[in-house]
């Protein structure tokens, strides 16, 4: 009876995620709304472009900006190439590595563990359940790739 409570908020959590699953999940609709709440303060468009970013990312980091991502395209190109799974490395929740830390990025979904576990599962569903990996460009499979959702 000790972990009722704990039971209870994983059945309210787990059907308050359902309806995901049960649509497809789009940048336009989901996605796109979700970092505008969580991410855009860093990463929107006072944000450097990535190659930008790379060139001087101690001086960006100080100023609390990480690398643009307020578009489709910008996204992208953390989740497919040339960053490869950088978006999943930062926003995992740890659930798939060995020692269980999550992302750097994982806190900054939620104030609360609920959201953060809730806004996690959006951008899952939207990359792909069964797509979702860690993996960088040199070390992703056709695959892995090919199971990519991302739907605009």
């Amino acid at each position: 009876m000790k972990n009722l409570p704990v039971i209870f908020a994983a059945g309210a959590l787990a059907l308050a995620v359902a309806p995901l699953h049960a649509e497809e999940v789009t940048y336009r609709e989901h996605v796109q709304p979700l970092f505008q709440t969580q991410c855009v303060g860093c990463h929107g468009v006072h944000a450097p472009y990535v190659g930008d970013f790379d060139e001087d990312k101690a001086r960006y980091e100080e100023m609390g900006l990480g690398p643009r991502m307020d578009s489709y395209a910008d996204l992208i190109m953390f989740v497919v190439y040339p960053d490869t799974g950088a978006l999943m490395r930062r926003l995992d929740d740890g659930s798939r590595r060995p020692e269980g830390q999550p992302g750097n990025m994982y806190e900054y979904l939620g104030a609360d563990p609920e959201e953060r576990a809730r806004n996690f599962s959006v951008f899952k569903a939207w990359v792909g359940e069964d797509a979702w990996n860690l993996e960088r460009w040199g070390d992703i499979t056709k695959e892995q790739l090919d199971r990519l959702e991302l739907a605009y």
